[in-house]
């Protein structure tokens, strides 16, 4: 289990979060998600879009840490595309780090059906947030 895991898993689990499936210490990561009838509206057949966005975030994050572990990341700006429904049903995030700066990073994430449809698309700009030295 990895350091975003440890340190936030009653929120990852509350929001769906099933495993990390993979990372790539170039910045990317492949997340598993889980959604559940009560994430969905239209008589529980379509996730609500709040928790896909989360999800993206949340792979955008995970992108993050295999590029460089221990560090946290902000989000400054978060565009979201809806391009299907999205069922209650497995479905996959895959994110990437476009351009890593000092201090601000830029990324994109994917979500993908069991089948390799496209759901919906993310980019994002965050802020790298590093632990301080101690004084």
């Amino acid at each position: 289990m990895n350091e975003i895991e440890t340190n936030t898993q009653p929120l990852l689990r509350a929001m769906g979060f099933d495993r990390l499936l993979h990372s790539d210490p170039q910045g990317v990561a492949r997340v598993r998600f889980l959604p559940r009838p009560e994430f969905a509206h239209t008589e529980g057949t379509i996730v609500q879009g709040g928790f896909i966005t989360a999800w993206l975030d949340n792979s955008m994050a995970f992108a993050v840490v295999a590029r460089e572990p221990g560090v946290g990341l902000a989000s400054l700006e978060l565009k979201v595309s809806f391009l299907e429904r999205v069922g209650v049903a497995p479905v996959e995030a895959e994110a990437r780090v476009l351009r890593w700066g000092g201090s601000v990073v830029f990324l994109e994430a994917s979500l993908y059906s069991a089948q390799g449809q496209v759901l919906a698309r993310a980019s994002s700009t965050g802020k790298l947030l590093r632990p301080r030295a101690p004084r």
